[in-house]
């Protein structure tokens, strides 16, 4: 299939898939007109990578991650690569964290429970 094909099929840009194949995530071959052409793999690929992308992972994490995706769209267990996915989860549990509580904070603050930096207020006469 064709660069524009797969884009419509995958919801990703042509400038993206093309620096997809750049990063070597994904792969295509050139026709003689100079046309790029996917393999029907490449739908679930890029599926994933997109996936991947929206959880944080880099595109450098990924370029260790896509040895460990079969041709089928399947994946084989990658030690370094779940070891890195999980510092990932790790790190975005902390953010989390941090988000929530300056949510917290900010409610608060909203609700004249705290002034901004953080001292309770006090009743005004």
């Amino acid at each position: 299939m064709r660069i524009g094909e797969l884009s419509h099929a995958t919801g990703a840009s042509t400038r993206a898939l093309r620096y997809y194949e750049e990063q070597g995530l994904i792969r295509s071959e050139r026709l003689p007109n100079g046309y790029r052409d996917y393999g029907p793999e490449a739908i679930e690929k890029v599926e994933f990578i997109q996936d991947l992308l929206a959880a944080g992972l880099s595109s450098q994490i990924l370029r260790d991650v896509m040895p460990c995706v079969t041709a089928d769209g399947g994946q084989t267990p990658c030690a370094d690569v779940l070891r890195q996915a999980q510092r990932v989860r790790d790190d975005l549990l902390e953010q989390e964290r941090r988000i929530r509580a300056r949510r917290e904070t900010l409610e608060q603050y909203l609700a004249g429970q705290r002034s901004p930096r953080g001292n309770h207020s006090h009743p005004h006469p």
